[in-house]
């Protein structure tokens, strides 16, 4: 293989398109987090007040409810349990504040229920975050060896071990999508938002979906990417 084919081939294509999907899904929950962010609930609860709330009516009073900096940097941690909400819907009391709380919720109410694929993503993580860290730099090193053996056995390696951060990103698609179906519920079961404000909760909820099923997208494309290459290398071979 030549030089050439290492700094462009068609195959670019894939690279570029999974980073157009994850820009735009990017933008697009931004967006529409800015739109409900404006818009209060007539409850006039916190994010914080409804994390709390939908906790204890769950039946979960070992998660603790933290404020942490940025913007939708929110999150259930299993590990020492607690429900992580950023500065804006942590104290907010708008649409967005509420849904994201919710949505973090809907992990804790999976973790306390004993959603199984939330345990099999948990499981996934140490071997995910090796496989993600290493995954390219070994297909780097097999290319050095490109003529011989040993770089065969080595890019196979790195694929793999690329593709299980892209078994992680697809089993993290039911978990999320099942924490937010958890949390509509609750809200909607518990009256902490009206009909009306249900509607815009489902809007914030589906749009950070998408940035997960964009993500997962961009590294399917990019698994794709590395296969057709060096699949095209062994046939050569």
């Amino acid at each position: 293989m030549s030089y050439y084919r290492y700094y462009w081939d068609p195959t670019y294509v894939l690279v570029l398109i999974g980073a157009l999907l994850s820009i735009m899904a990017s933008a697009h929950v931004k967006s529409v987090f800015q739109k409900y962010s404006r818009i209060g609930v007539l409850s006039g609860a916190t994010g914080r007040d409804t994390a709390e709330t939908l906790l204890n009516r769950a039946g979960i009073y070992d998660v603790s409810i933290n404020a942490v900096a940025g913007s939708l940097t929110d999150n259930f941690n299993p590990r020492n349990m607690t429900v992580n909400l950023s500065e804006p819907v942590y104290g907010g009391r708008t649409i967005s504040a509420v849904s994201v709380a919710a949505h973090e919720c809907g992990h804790a109410m999976q973790h306390h229920n004993r959603y199984a694929m939330l345990a099999f993503r948990s499981a996934l993580v140490p071997v995910a975050n090796i496989g993600s860290k290493i995954g390219i730099p070994i297909i780097l090193v097999g290319m050095l060896f490109s003529a011989g053996g040993a770089g065969s056995i080595l890019t196979n390696i790195g694929i793999w071990c690329f593709s299980l951060s892209v078994l992680f990103q697809l089993v993290t698609l039911p978990v999320e999508f099942n924490a937010s179906s958890r949390a509509l519920a609750a809200l909607k079961e518990q009256h902490l938002l009206e009909d009306s404000e249900l509607a815009g909760a489902k809007k914030v909820l589906s749009a950070a979906a998408l940035t997960y099923v964009a993500s997962a997208a961009a590294s399917i494309l990019t698994l794709l990417r590395l296969i057709m290459i060096f699949g095209g290398n062994r046939r050569r071979d």
